[in-house]
């Protein structure tokens, strides 16, 4: 049997939340007559979270969000991603027959574990995945004990 760890139930609260009211604006929308129209205003990007020995990686993917438009802040044991997914005016709104991507701002805030270093992170973008590295600190870090038998 595999020794599962635990984790907050509630850590998914707030995307179900989103979701939910996703289904009830695109249910209001059809009801109105429309519903295929443009999507804008604030999205979530999907993010993976996972600990290595040595750091804690956060990916987040942004496709189609171009460089410049990404921010990355670590401030008082916070990490927070924030930019922007515009929408492509090449094509006229009215020529489109469906758009389910959604397009706007988009904010993400995690709070990171005390082990950390806040000083050290760093941040790479490529092809439309932004993975922020977040190294532990010395002492946080784990370590080999010689054990003594005597």
């Amino acid at each position: 049997m595999a020794i599962v760890r635990w984790l907050d139930p509630f850590r998914d609260l707030s995307s179900i939340q989103e979701r939910m009211n996703q289904i009830f604006e695109d249910a209001l929308a059809r009801s109105r007559g429309r519903d295929e129209g443009l999507r804008t205003g604030m999205w979530t990007p999907a993010v993976d979270i996972y600990e290595k020995n040595d750091s804690v990686v956060v990916k987040a993917e942004l496709p189609g969000v171009e460089r410049d438009q990404i921010s990355v802040e670590v401030k008082d044991g916070i990490l927070t991603l924030r930019g922007e997914r515009k929408f492509e005016r090449d094509v006229k709104e009215e020529s489109y027959h469906r758009v389910e991507r959604s397009y706007g701002t988009f904010l993400r805030s995690f709070s990171l574990p005390v082990s950390v270093d806040q000083d050290q992170v760093k941040a790479t973008f490529r092809d439309g995945v932004l993975e922020v590295e977040l190294p532990k600190k010395e002492q946080a870090k784990p370590r080999q004990i010689q054990v003594k038998i005597d």
